[in-house]
């Protein structure tokens, strides 16, 4: 069965399944190259495979034909017209030894097949790997870390009165996102007394886009996990042994969202929670106090 000329439902789910076992053993992502994420706008379906890990692929839940049927109606009276079809890019990650692994946009993918497309819009992300989250650790000195949800603390909506500047062009181009006044200043304080930054977003953020986005900042984060959001619903053991072990590698874990600062013990259990209320114009402000009072507090202990 060619890709392009699936046709009906039982043989689609067929195809699906045959993709996805033909994977095991043989495939795993690698990163896309700077010049590839940046030019790669458009990909054969061909070359697009289904993700074991997403419930699409699931033999007890699988691809949901009505929206897949939805998106049809949809491309074939854009065709019909002889009109441009504009698609949402799909997500993809890029694979060794050949092809793109989609993270985001199965139905579109499989209503594109169905309909006989041939290629689809695509962004290519890298996503944080077992190897490049050893990495981290192992050159890391330090054995407290913080944690911020860069969707709901740390990006902010461009009518929020109190954000950074944006970037300027070109790099307003490739990143968008505005972020929380004060940002910068607490990632430099954070860094400044000893802690790993990490952040965290449902989204499928490149993890070089996120570094760079902060590097303009004049700002470094240590640790990025994106895409967040499926690796909750359909955790597999790869995520299990990646949080594991960052979690064997802090004694502390410092969350900081929009109203509260919480402070986690590895070795007890133990937390202590600080809230954090201030307006957004003294947020940042608020949390850099609250964690100077915290470090002055532990360095009174260890006297």
């Amino acid at each position: 069965m060619k890709r392009n000329k699936v046709v009906n439902t039982v043989d689609f789910k067929e195809f699906v399944a045959n993709d996805v076992n033909n994977q095991k053993g043989i495939f795993h992502p690698i990163k896309a190259s700077f010049l590839e994420r940046l030019f790669v706008k458009k990909v054969s379906c061909k070359r697009l495979h289904p993700n074991a890990s997403d419930e699409f692929t699931f033999s007890d839940i699988g691809p949901s034909y009505r929206i897949i049927s939805e998106y049809e109606k949809n491309f074939r009276h854009y065709l019909s017209k002889g009109q441009r079809l504009e698609l949402e890019p799909l997500t993809i990650e890029k694979l060794r030894p050949r092809g793109y692994l989609i993270l985001n946009g199965h139905h579109r993918w499989a209503a594109a097949m169905r309909v006989g497309l041939k290629r689809v819009p695509v962004e290519i992300v890298n996503l944080a790997q077992e190897s490049d989250i050893k990495k981290i650790l192992e050159n890391s000195k330090h054995n407290k870390r913080v944690t911020l949800d860069l969707d709901e603390v740390v990006f902010k909506s461009n009518d929020d009165p109190y954000l950074e500047k944006r970037l300027h062009f070109p790099f307003n181009l490739k990143f968008k996102k505005r972020i929380r006044l004060g940002i910068p200043a607490l990632f430099y304080f954070l860094s400044k007394n000893g802690y790993d930054i990490w952040v965290y977003s449902a989204n499928y953020y490149s993890i070089d886009d996120v570094k760079s986005f902060f590097r303009h900042y004049s700002v470094n984060v240590d640790g990025i996990i994106t895409g967040t959001a499926k690796k909750k619903q359909n955790p597999t053991k790869a995520d299990a042994e990646m949080e594991q072990l960052i979690a064997n590698k802090y004694q502390e874990t410092l969350h900081i969202d929009n109203d509260l600062i919480l402070l986690t013990h590895k070795e007890n259990g133990d937390f202590q929670e600080y809230e954090l209320n201030a307006n957004a114009e003294d947020w940042s402000r608020k949390a850099i106090t609250i964690i100077g009072e915290i470090e002055n507090a532990r360095k009174t202990e260890n006297l």
